[in-house]
């Protein structure tokens, strides 16, 4: 018996196995269409969004924690920078970064981990895919002007807000980094901040060109971006790859045989620039780990944040998709369902629209387009504005993997401010119209 002392664990998880394999209902529609939807949207995912979102996201968070000189981080972002210059600084980065809650997460976990402060980092966390300019044109165009501008306004003061009372609940840790920091000697900057601000401009502008989308059909000034948006790519990249040779020790024929690789992907496959654009990140990896000093370390470092993340964003998005299927689609749980339990303006209603929009996954842009359809089907407008300000920021997947940078305890009380706070200012909403 004493074998079983020790083995009693693993037996009962063989034999759970074994009776879900058993009873599993194959062959019932609502069973295999969840998971046809789950290898839909897990499809879906890596073509629109690992190479042109992740795979950037992940050489700007290597980058981070190689490049950035630890003493900017915490100038700006540590647990000692004034509170209204950290929070400003954190609170508007949506604005510039048009991203998805997945692809937030690795410049996110570069951040954090190179000393920024917890109240600071989650704002920028949160603030990262809610505040993006491009959307919240788009809501205001498509759902109305009064949406639209709580959305941005309730943005802004949420990343503010959940950022401060995270630093509040876990004041005892950030009072120790406080003592630890103000106890360690200043870090001293290696490069000129000029530069440093130059080769994350060209990355950042690489990320977003190559993401942005279409706002609305006709004239303006996101449609005309839109239509060269690719002409725009390629100089950000040039200009990466300048900096590259210029200022961190790229070989100036490396930097051309990257170019050629990725002109000649462009040239044979003309119709999908998701070719020449992978074609490039992967010449952009091989470059850099076969090279020493700093150039080798940015690659480790980028690898070890695909390592810790790529493989539970995809997990998140399987499971996300089975049970709630792609805009559209019917997943395990009957759309029918969710649309009922978001009609009118009640706390149940907002409350369920904001949990409902957290373990959802939205694309960026696609919130818009899927609440203009739940308020077709009778959604609430006070639902509706909790589902915007929750949805875009969570995801199962977004879960899944801060729990791997900040534990579960964090990433459960961050998860219940921002469902809180969307369900709060959604009945505020609902009651004000």
């Amino acid at each position: 018996m004493g074998i079983w002392k020790s083995e009693w664990k693993p037996l009962l998880l063989m034999a759970a196995v074994f009776v879900a394999a058993l009873y599993l209902p194959v062959g019932h529609p609502r069973f295999d269409g969840g998971v046809s939807e789950a290898l839909h949207l897990v499809r879906w995912y890596a073509r629109e969004h690992v190479v042109l979102c992740l795979l950037p996201a992940f050489f700007i968070a290597g980058a981070i924690s190689v490049f950035v000189s630890q003493a900017s981080v915490m100038k700006y972002l540590g647990p000692t920078a004034p509170k209204p210059l950290a929070y400003g600084v954190a609170s508007v980065s949506g604005t510039i970064l048009a991203v998805c809650s997945c692809t937030v997460l690795p410049l996110f976990a570069g951040i954090y981990r190179m000393g920024a402060g917890l109240g600071p980092a989650t704002a920028f966390l949160y603030s990262g895919p809610a505040i993006n300019v491009l959307a919240i044109i788009l809501t205001a165009r498509v759902l109305g002007v009064e949406i639209g501008v709580w959305r941005a306004v309730g943005a802004v003061a949420f990343s503010v807000v959940i950022g401060l009372l995270m630093h509040l609940i876990y004041r005892r840790e950030e009072e120790a980094k406080v003592q630890a920091a103000m106890a360690a000697p200043p870090p001293q900057a290696t490069r000129p901040l000029t530069q440093t601000v130059l080769y994350f401009a060209a990355m950042v502008a690489v990320l977003v060109f190559a993401n942005w989308g279409r706002a609305s059909e006709g004239a303006s000034f996101f449609a005309a971006v839109y239509e060269v948006k690719w002409v725009l790519t390629a100089v950000s990249a040039l200009g990466l790859g300048a900096a590259l040779v210029a200022w961190y020790g790229l070989a100036l024929w490396k930097a051309v045989a990257m170019g050629a690789v990725t002109a000649l992907a462009a040239v044979l496959v003309p119709s999908d620039p998701r070719v020449p654009f992978g074609v490039g990140v992967v010449a952009l990896a091989v470059v850099t780990s076969t090279s020493g000093d700093d150039l080798g370390e940015w690659f480790e470092a980028s690898w070890g944040f695909a390592k810790q993340i790529f493989p539970l964003l995809l997990i998140g998005v399987f499971v996300a998709g089975a049970l709630l299927g792609r805009p559209g689609q019917e997943g395990w749980v009957p759309s029918v369902w969710i649309s009922a339990a978001v009609g009118g303006n009640s706390l149940l209603a907002n409350a369920f629209a904001s949990v409902a929009g957290a373990f959802m996954y939205f694309a960026t842009l696609t919130e818009v387009p899927i609440v203009q359809g739940l308020l077709g089907s009778g959604m609430g407008k006070g639902p509706a504005l909790a589902l915007l300000l929750a949805g875009p920021a969570l995801s199962l997947p977004s879960m899944l993997v801060l729990r791997s940078i900040f534990g579960w305890k964090k990433t459960v009380v961050y998860v219940t401010l921002v469902c809180v706070m969307a369900t709060v200012t959604g009945v505020l909403f609902g009651a004000l119209r």
